[in-house]
């Protein structure tokens, strides 16, 4: 699948397409699965092979990011709490926007740029801003400095760690560590709820007996 290899995406739909995944990621609650932090690493590995512009892709993905937290607190302060009211569906699982609501109410308004580091909490976190009805001038305050930070930080460490040898011929190993490292807190977060702990012993115990009686 294109969108699970960050190379074959970007060279298939150029900047403007990198534009327009990040932005869907977090300005768009539907986004939530897409690549942003192997995307940005990705391209700033390939602009320091001379495939892309560096200074345009710095301006692309800082805009992305900027543009699409705003979008994400824009519909958060107009229709966000609606979002609590709605059912599971193919496309929406509440409980990510739950989880967001609650790393923000931890965390006070760092939470926009913390937020940009982990999957799921990243796309919600401006929502429950808007819908929390965050000051909109301290909003765009720590959405400036975490786009900076996410995108503009990501795509630099790719370009500059690009160059390094091996790197560069093992990039897919470091996209998978950048991967791991960025859904680790979430692990962690879900194995330290108890609750969480029980609900997957439960579905690990009952899927493993099912194995057991199809043997």
């Amino acid at each position: 699948m294109v969108l699970l290899k960050p190379e074959l995406l970007i060279k298939t739909i150029g900047l403007l397409g990198v534009f327009f995944v990040l932005f869907a990621e977090l300005g768009l609650f539907f986004g939530f699965f897409l690549p942003g932090d192997s995307l940005l690493f990705t391209a700033g590995i390939l602009a320091s092979q001379g495939l892309i512009n560096f200074p345009i892709l710095l301006l692309v993905t800082f805009s992305a990011a900027v543009l699409g937290d705003n979008v994400g607190y824009w519909f958060g302060h107009n229709v966000g709490r609606k979002l609590f009211e709605k059912e599971d569906s193919l496309i929406f699982k509440k409980k990510y926007l739950i989880e967001a609501q609650e790393f923000y109410e931890k965390n006070g308004a760092k939470t926009i740029v913390l937020a940009r580091f982990i999957p799921f909490v990243r796309t919600f976190a401006p929502i429950v801003a808007g819908a929390a009805a965050m000051h909109y001038t301290t909003f765009l305050i720590y959405n400036l400095v975490g786009g900076l930070l996410w995108a503009v930080g990501l795509s630099t460490l790719g370009f500059f760690l690009g160059n390094i040898p091996i790197v560069k011929h093992n990039y897919e190993y470091v996209i998978l560590l950048i991967v791991f490292g960025s859904v680790l807190p979430i692990v962690i977060h879900t194995l330290k709820d108890e609750e969480k702990r029980k609900t997957i012993k439960h579905h690990l115990t009952h899927h493993f007996h099912r194995i057991i009686r199809k043997k």
